[in-house]
């Protein structure tokens, strides 16, 4: 499982890059512009603070597959780095990533709501297949069950293509992906905290450190035993 921060805040970014095995960012034109400042300082911002080798994935805004190349290619050259070029499936879109496939650019077609969406972004060349978890849920399908299909479509004619599922609202859902063998997850920075929280978790922790104290005082273990030595 490779987990990714669907997220431009560049604090939260830092801080659970410095906690987690996080393996890159996503963002998208939604994403970028609640920070409410230049497009391109954001990305760069990002960019230094995960380094080149983490990925970054970058959504185009156009609807032409022209222009998306254009705008691929522009992102490639401004940004750098580890960079996936995120391309919606749409007919255009398609059409754009066997064109960017071509040029050897790094692909993830995105706002994929069925499996048949996925496997012909796969079939056309994209690295990453991003179905909407949540979203399939909210219009009374069933978002778990396309990223199941999603991934056995994949093995079935052996594409060397991986899902990353987005669109969470819970920490159940990303469970429900990980049953499945969905490759890798995007999340914003809260549920990538809650993925970790229980109750019995933090009473644990407690626990030892009361009953620790109770005998030793304060004295931290390892500080402890350095100074008996």
């Amino acid at each position: 499982m490779k987990y990714f921060l669907d997220t431009a805040d560049i604090k939260a970014i830092a801080r659970l890059y410095e906690l987690y095995p996080i393996s890159g960012v996503t963002t998208n034109p939604t994403i970028i512009s609640n920070e409410n400042r230049d497009y391109l300082e954001i990305l760069r911002d990002i960019r230094n603070v995960i380094g080149d080798e983490s990925m970054l994935h970058v959504q185009t805004l156009s609807t032409n597959a022209e222009t998306m190349i254009k705008e691929a290619e522009f992102l490639k050259e401004v940004i750098g780095g580890n960079l996936y070029i995120k391309i919606p499936v749409i007919p255009e879109g398609i059409k754009a990533i066997k064109i960017l496939k071509s040029k050897g650019m790094k692909i993830t077609a995105t706002a994929i709501f069925t499996p048949q969406q996925a496997l012909m972004a796969a079939v056309a060349g994209a690295h990453y297949v991003a179905p909407y978890v949540n979203r399939i849920d909210n219009i009374s399908c069933d978002g778990f069950n396309v990223v199941k299909e999603i991934v056995l479509l994949l093995n079935n004619y052996n594409l060397d293509t991986k899902v990353l599922a987005a669109s969470f609202k819970n920490v159940q859902q990303i469970h429900n992906v990980a049953l499945v063998g969905g490759h890798s997850i995007t999340a914003n920075p809260d549920l990538i905290d809650d993925l970790l929280k229980h109750p019995l978790t933090d009473w644990s922790v407690d626990k030892f450190i009361h009953d620790w104290e109770k005998i030793y005082g304060d004295k931290k273990m390892i500080m402890y035993n350095l100074h008996k030595k």
